[in-house]
């Protein structure tokens, strides 16, 4: 983002707003989808544009409450102008990703009075590897991450000392509904945690209590209350699931998956920004708002067990900022930028071409075979990208014995189709099968296909296409069968 003075005075003012857009676009469809979060989220997104369903999130035709809508909208809307491609389902993240950097351009030009330092310091942060892989990684936390950024400097602005704007506030909060619809209640607790104990330490009273104006509330409540009322409305006991499992016991029990050390986060943050990190420790000296916004975001994640990289991600705006002013004017800053960049672009085609394959492969075989009447049936794997993969008009049933892994309680793939199974039993009737319902189906007319690893096929299954990750069997009719 290095021009001449008189090039960006011919440019329009949002000029390197466009240019972080383009940089993060540019190889976000090279790769395959990653599963199982890949598979899984933009899996939901087709089942609700296949479906014509576009309140109640589905995973196999299951109400699927583990997250809020947004991102599903949002990749819904990119499929309708893209199809059903990796580019699309990676479109929530990608305007999250925007946003963030949006949030930086506003601070960093009031911060520091030039739009030259403000570009710099945006060109910062795109380049930091956590922030440009994580744009392009399609999960829920580059699109939360982006919304509580946007708040956050919001309400800076909102609660300026000289000044307080009721329309940054009404952004602030309004911001804080997207994030909440992103993810869930992180996405209003954690900028509350960032910026109200700050006012409290700075004792602004009256910034503290304009913070909780009832027209900015209102906008919060518009746009977060209708979505929780209507599931709460068409399926009972949402709020207890949504609200109590999924944020509070998940935060507090230790029987969730992805349990990781206390010191994770304060890993995966430098590591995750490396080469810029480097002068990391002389960064995190320079005390005031953003080391304390990244205190917030770094202890708050710690405190729980479970832990996934992309949680630290609300801290990369304020993390870039104390980057850019410690490396600024230093001896080397450019080639560690351009280091940085380089690692960025290297990366996604090094991921297409070593990572682990989806699975596009089986899934067009079984497009091209399949027929009216047809069956499908899942083993061994969590394939939520196959009907997106085979563009199956109805969801897969998924074969495994559903009473041990109710009993047993575990935190993975099956129990998230268990616990979707509550708020429509007799959809779970159809798509969760056990070995008894499979040798009743074995006798239904039409024919019966069967994606499974070759480890968990059935004995009698004919492979019929063999794929990079699974292999496409038919199951015959039993002769016994009348």
């Amino acid at each position: 983002m290095h021009m001449s003075a008189a090039t960006t005075r011919r440019l329009p003012s949002w000029w390197p707003l466009a240019l972080l857009a383009l940089w993060l676009v540019a190889l976000a469809g090279w790769r395959p989808v990653a599963l199982p979060d890949e598979g899984r989220y933009g899996g939901v997104a087709y089942e609700m544009l296949s479906d014509g369903q576009w309140l109640t999130p589905t995973l196999f035709g299951l109400p699927y409450f583990h997250k809020p809508p947004l991102m599903y909208w949002i990749d819904i809307a990119a499929m309708h102008l893209l199809g059903p491609t990796p580019m699309a389902l990676r479109a929530a993240p990608l305007l999250g990703a925007w946003l963030m950097g949006l949030a930086l351009w506003i601070a960093a030009r009031d911060r520091y009075r030039a739009d030259s330092d403000a570009r710099q310091a945006l060109a910062w942060l795109a380049v930091l590897p956590l922030f440009y892989l994580a744009a392009q990684y399609a999960n829920h936390d580059m699109l939360v991450a982006g919304w509580i950024s946007l708040a956050i400097v919001s309400a800076q602005r909102a609660l300026a000392p000289e000044r307080h704007s009721l329309a940054w506030l009404c952004a602030a909060w309004g911001a804080m509904g997207l994030a909440l619809l992103s993810k869930g209640l992180i996405g209003a607790v954690l900028p509350g945690l960032v910026v109200l104990p700050w006012l409290l330490w700075q004792r602004r009273w009256a910034a503290l209590r304009f913070a909780l104006h009832p027209i900015a509330l209102a906008v919060f409540a518009a746009i977060t209350m209708p979505w929780l009322l209507t599931m709460q409305r068409q399926h009972p006991g949402f709020f207890d699931y949504f609200i109590v499992e999924q944020h509070f016991r998940r935060y507090t029990q230790a029987r969730f998956n992805n349990v990781q050390p206390w010191w994770f986060f304060m890993a995966v943050l430098p590591l995750g920004t490396l080469p810029l990190s480097l002068r990391l420790p002389g960064a995190m000296r320079r005390a005031g708002f953003e080391l304390w916004w990244i205190v917030v975001i770094l202890a708050f994640f710690s405190l729980p067990r479970s832990k996934l990289v992309g949680y630290v991600l609300p801290a990369l705006l304020p993390l870039s900022l104390l980057l850019f002013e410690v490396w600024r004017g230093r001896r080397g800053a450019r080639w560690a930028w351009l280091a940085s960049a380089l690692v960025c672009v290297a990366t996604v085609p090094a991921i297409a071409r070593w990572g682990r394959p989806d699975h596009a492969d089986v899934g067009a075989a079984l497009q091209a075979r399949v027929a009216p009447g047809d069956r499908v049936l899942l083993a061994g794997e969590p394939f939520f990208d196959l009907r997106l993969q085979a563009r199956l008009s109805t969801p897969p049933a998924v074969l495994a014995d559903w009473d041990a892994l109710r009993a047993q309680g575990v935190d993975n793939w099956q129990r998230e189709l268990l616990d979707a199974a509550r708020f429509d039993p007799a959809q779970g009737a159809r798509v969760l099968w056990t070995p008894q319902r499979l040798s009743q189906e074995r006798c239904a007319p039409g024919r019966l296909w069967l994606v499974a690893a070759a480890a968990d096929a059935l004995p009698d299954a004919i492979p019929v296409f063999t794929g990079r990750r699974a292999t496409l069997f038919e199951l015959p009719r039993p002769a016994a069968c009348p």
